[in-house]
């Protein structure tokens, strides 16, 4: 048969007594008493021959036969007997039939399929129009179908009545679409570009936003030259802006408790407190430095005003911390009076106010039917609720929901301005000639009647327009400028521009510099500006201003408008002019630092940051789009950092809070995706020798090296004058030997990462600074000798920290996420010496302690469920002595838990000794590593535990200082590498 007719057999035959479906073990033995004659009779309960009852059961029986029922005609009966019994007992036969013909009654009344009326009709009488018309149906069933429709009808009428769903062209109207982007916005906030980046990048949702986290064409290599070339553009919106208002001692009085001059220039920069400069800084919980540092923040400081102490300051920070930064905010500066915003009552039209004529009129209500079995569609005539309305801004906040905190002590106003200011990144040398071309300063508007837009008014004040001037001729300077970099860093410029879209190309031209306007520019001006820098007063910007941003946003021209302009040009594609009043936008150009650290690519990955008004973000997006520029998501922010050698957040700042998270998120994700492969698939990085393949115990690392330092200063002490002459080069051999099994111990303080820029600069001097490969060295200047009372001292002020490093291997190789940084022995540096192309050692395999205790545990669970499933167990089937017995349901719970942390490959926790696990000690991990296109080696970020640096550093001879191993997860051999600290 076919599987189709043995699924339909079995179908049928699943409501069958077991009696029905004969067996071959009971053919002929049974087959008298099933047709209802007595044992007694058939001679089966005395001695009589069964010969004489059965003539033919001596026969032999034919080699074919078949058990149970089986279709068609069978050749001799099939195997079954053909002799008639000679005696029937009525009552026997009654009860063999009984069960049959229950059974066939219950295969007639039960439906198989489905319970409607039809299925009582054969197969060739059914027609599909009978579910919409019962006259189509027989009159013998008419009855029985109206009331099950009644009935389905009633039922529908009591759930709640759904709406049906739209046609694709009701759906893709420009009112429904609103409306569903607004629904879909409740949850996570979307960015002003979005619809532009889901149609072309991989979205992510992350930190409360949708973002864009890669494109979806392979584009890696085109963007890194496009970040070494030309430029490169990000949508940084969802950076989070808090405003400070108030005096300007009183703020940095406040903002001091945050930071510290030891790790850097502060809010109280001088360059930065005139307004000329942006700044950035690492900020901590108040007055707790080096520890609870919460993450790195730039800040802005609005230029003075003459005859003011009134100052504005704007902080930018990253969606994680904006929450603890802002309540630390809130205490120093002692603003806890929230300001409530008004809610602005939503003005319907019957609200308004009528007119005479309109209270005369009868006022007609339109009376909408709706018939069943139609669609609903949305009459536009009916406006009795508001139209629908593009969110600008954050959506998921509540309009009651305090933006505004004021202090009645200090006077200090903090305003939460998160989705009120747009910030683009142009990354790349020749971002400045991309702004050049798709920016043009505003024009003057002469207009001597008042105005409501804003731009009219400014141009009444003789002032404004001077210092608009002088914006708009250092922003011509520009176009004279090589390169994005010769510029300071951190330099702000403030100008006033046309709307880009009058300018927009009718296709993409790729902007490059102008050989011409670069002549015409005033070498002195360029000389200038690329020395000193934006002079403080052309630092102001309308943009800092509430009212003026609020004007901006409501008064932008529609896209229709736009268009209809355009269709009155007499020449295609030519400008639209003149520009209207309202088609002037306040902006901030803020210049950003590239490569600032080390002595390689001295400002690579520098460009400008774009700061809009709300509402105006695809109206420079697309411009900016047309002149060529590479799009990057978050991939290409990481990326970048790396290739900047500068840590990334959150990703790099593991003694922050939104590290501490990043590394739980990353670390479930990576053990998802380990377990999703089967296991003989997964790496085992038991043999490997790999603790933590998806996280790094940093806290365990700094304890581990300060119990060594700690028993080594015990020896030192101890140990007489001769021994104290001992070679240095067997410290992390007998580091090894000493402690195979360190017991960890609660931590007294939470690890930290060194900021100090004081010993920063020391740690990369005795590093001996290299370039990436390590082929020529770098001056460092004068330090301090490295000896055992300078580490002492600097062990002893930062013992339980981490530093910052960048290793770059001296072969071929790539680093990968969490890669181990270890120190080579006496033999690895002498192998290095007598062959410098070495690779590196090979690290032995390790043995798999868990992989017998996985198995016993597997069987042990199989046996207790088997055990357990079945009531009656054989001794056969008893478990052997050697294998573990579970008497009671406690000891099965706690071993099903303990054999459920178990992962094949995997060490459970605790962990054991991290620095003396493998033949190597450890000294830290790696956190970005890639192949860099700009070192043209495999380069490596990431941190080592201080106290172990330093010992390897003590250790080593001075031609091979610095020198350390790098060996990925999944692989057992060593790499030679140069460690770097750039300052």
């Amino acid at each position: 048969m076919s599987s189709a007719k043995v699924k339909m057999r079995e179908r049928k035959m699943r409501n069958q007594p077991s009696s029905v479906q004969y067996t071959s073990s009971a053919l002929n033995v049974d087959s008298s008493t099933r047709n209802g004659q007595d044992a007694s009779v058939s001679g089966e309960g005395s001695g009589a021959c069964p010969s004489d009852v059965h003539p033919s059961a001596g026969r032999p029986k034919a080699p074919h036969q078949r058990g149970g029922w089986v279709r068609g005609h069978q050749k001799d009966g099939g195997g079954y007997t053909k002799d008639m019994p000679k005696y029937i007992s009525g009552g026997a036969f009654a009860r063999a039939r009984a069960a049959e013909v229950s059974a066939m009654l219950k295969a007639v009344t039960k439906t198989t399929g489905s319970c409607h009326v039809f299925g009582a009709l054969p197969k060739h009488m059914r027609r599909r129009a009978m579910s919409h018309n019962t006259k189509r149906l027989p009159r013998r069933l008419r009855d029985v179908a109206n009331r099950m429709r009644e009935k389905s009808l009633q039922s529908g009428a009591k759930k709640k009545e759904q709406a049906k769903s739209k046609s694709r062209k009701a759906r893709r109207r420009h009112g429904n679409l609103l409306l569903e982007f607004n629904r879909r916005q409740r949850k996570n906030i979307w960015l002003e570009t979005h619809i532009w980046h889901a149609k072309r990048f991989h979205m992510v949702k992350k930190w409360g936003y949708c973002l864009g986290d890669r494109p979806t064409y392979k584009c890696y290599r085109p963007c890194y030259r496009a970040m070494s070339t030309h430029c490169l553009l990000q949508d940084l919106s969802y950076y989070c802006c808090i405003e400070l208002q108030g005096e300007e001692d009183k703020l940095l009085a406040s903002l001091s408790q945050l930071t510290s001059k030891e790790a850097g220039p502060t809010f109280a920069a001088a360059l930065c407190v005139s307004g000329r400069r942006q700044g950035s800084v690492v900020v901590y919980r108040a007055g707790n430095y080096p520890l609870q540092p919460l993450g790195p923040v730039t800040f802005l400081w609005r230029p003075r005003t003459q005859g003011s102490a009134f100052r504005q300051l704007w902080i930018w920070v990253h969606p994680t911390i904006k929450k603890d930064l802002l309540s630390e905010l809130q205490n120093v500066c002692q603003c806890c009076e929230a300001v409530v915003p008004p809610v602005e009552p939503v003005v319907r039209p019957a609200e308004t106010a009528s007119t005479p004529e309109t209270q005369h009129k009868p006022q007609k209500t339109p009376v909408t039917v709706q018939i069943s079995g139609t669609k609903r569609k949305q009459s536009c005539k009916d406006v009795s609720g508001p139209p629908a309305k593009k969110i600008l801004g954050d959506g998921t906040r509540s309009p009651t929901t305090p933006v505004t905190w004021k202090s009645s002590s200090t006077g200090i106003v903090i305003n939460d301005l998160t989705m009120e200011i747009v910030r683009y990144r142009l990354i790349g040398p020749q971002s400045h000639s991309v702004l050049a071309e798709t920016l043009e300063a505003a024009t003057r508007c002469d207009e001597s009647q008042p105005s409501p837009l804003w731009w009219p008014e400014h141009c009444k004040d003789e002032s404004k327009m001077n210092l608009h001037q002088q914006q708009a001729d250092i922003f011509h300077i520009l176009k004279g400028i090589f390169s994005t970099g010769e510029l300071p860093s951190g330099t702000v410029l403030g100008l006033t521009v046309d709307d880009p879209r009058m300018t927009l190309p009718t296709k993409k031209v790729k902007a490059l510099p102008c050989v011409k306007q670069a002549q015409e520019v005033d070498e002195e001006k360029r000389r200038e500006l690329m020395l000193q820098g934006v002079p403080e007063h052309c630092c102001q910007s309308s943009l800092w201003e509430q009212s003026v941003r609020d004007n901006v946003t409501d008064n932008k021209i529609s896209e229709q408008e736009l268009n209809r302009m355009r269709s009155e040009v007499l020449v295609p594609g030519s400008k639209l002019s003149p520009t209207p009043p309202q088609g002037r936008v306040p902006i901030l150009l803020v210049h950003q630092p590239g490569k600032q650290v080390g002595h390689e690519m001295s400002s690579w990955g520098a460009g400008w940051d774009l700061l809009l008004p709300k509402g105006w973000g695809m109206a420079f997006w697309v411009p900016l789009v047309y002149r060529g520029v590479r799009i990057g998501g978050l991939n290409m922010s990481l990326k970048h950092s790396q290739n900047k050698g500068a840590p990334h957040f959150p990703n790099d700042y593991p003694d922050c809070p939104a590290g501490i998270g990043f590394q739980e998120e990353q670390e479930a994700e990576l053990l998802d995706k380990f377990k999703r492969r089967p296991p003989a698939k997964r790496t085992n990085f038991i043999k490997h020798g790999c603790l933590a393949p998806f996280r790094c115990p940093w806290q365990q690392l700094v304890e581990e090296w300060e119990l060594i330092t700690e028993e080594r200063r015990e020896e030192r002490k101890g140990d007489s004058q001769t021994q104290a002459t001992t070679d240095t080069d067997k410290v992390t051999e007998e580091e090894m030997t000493l402690h195979p099994d360190i017991t960890v111990t609660k931590p007294q303080s939470r690890f930290i990462v060194l900021r100090n820029r004081k010993c920063l600069r020391l740690l990369s001097g005795w590093c001996r600074p290299t370039t990436s490969k390590g082929q020529r060295s770098c001056r460092a200047g004068d330090m301090t000798p490295l000896n055992s009372s300078a580490v002492l001292q600097i062990l002893k002020e930062h013992g339980m920290t981490l530093v910052w490093v960048r290793v770059s291997l001296l072969s071929k190789g790539k680093p990968e996420l969490h890669a181990m940084v270890c120190v080579p022995n006496t033999e690895d540096l002498n192998m290095l010496s007598r062959e410098s192309g070495r690779c590196g050692p090979q690290e032995p395999p390790h043995r798999n302690h868990f992989k017998s205790r996985i198995k016993r545990s597997k069987k042990g669970t199989k046996k207790v469920a088997m055990s357990s499933g079945t009531t009656e167990a054989k001794g056969s089937n008893l478990p052997p002595a050697s294998e573990p017995q579970f008497t009671t349901a406690e000891d099965l719970k706690l071993h099903s838990q303990s054999s459920s942390d178990l992962i094949f490959g995997l060490w459970p926790d605790p962990l054991p000794s991290i620095t003396s696990h493998c033949s190597r000690v450890t000294l830290g991990w790696v956190t970005q590593g890639d192949f860099s296109l700009s070192a043209g080696c495999g380069e490596a970020l990431g941190f080592v535990s201080v106290a172990g640096l330093l010992n390897t550093l003590l250790s080593q001879p001075v031609e091979h200082r610095g020198m350390v191993l790098l060996r990925n997860p999944i692989s057992l051999h060593y790499r030679f590498a140069k460690i770097n600290i750039e300052v």
